[in-house]
């Protein structure tokens, strides 16, 4: 079973990750100062619960699940190797306005969401060919 774990930047600047499907009868939730903490203790939670539904003789079959890791424009922003200048070059979006996303003082709109996104996508495709000899 797919289920989106959605990676947040706290307003203590930590990465938060949780589950927030509705199919599920119960909430994963993580806590980190990086990605690799936070995703440990999202797993460990994981754990938790499973042994939890075994000790009350409920049945859920945790090792179904699979998580697709969705970032906030906060999160992806700090934990991206891009910087916000070819970030910029790439989108077309002002370096200043990235940076108001970084700090979470502004919040980007459905089209800002779908430059980025084009953008790193892009570049995914664009080097996944490359063979270092």
């Amino acid at each position: 079973m797919k289920v989106k774990a959605i990676i947040e930047t706290g307003k203590d600047l930590d990465y938060d990750i949780y589950t927030n499907d509705d199919s599920l009868s119960f909430m994963l939730f993580g806590n980190g100062k990086t990605i690799s903490e936070a995703k440990a203790n999202f797993l460990e939670c994981k754990k938790e619960m499973a042994e939890y539904y075994k000790s009350t003789g409920e049945n859920f079959d945790f090792d179904s699940l699979e998580f697709e890791f969705v970032f906030d424009t906060i999160s992806f922003l700090k934990y991206s190797p891009f910087t916000l200048t070819w970030l910029s070059m790439a989108t077309g979006i002002n370096k200043k306005q990235l940076s108001h996303y970084t700090t979470g003082n502004r919040h980007p709109g459905q089209k800002t969401l779908l430059k980025l996104q084009h953008a790193v996508d892009t570049f995914v495709h664009d080097h996944k060919t490359i063979v270092f000899n």
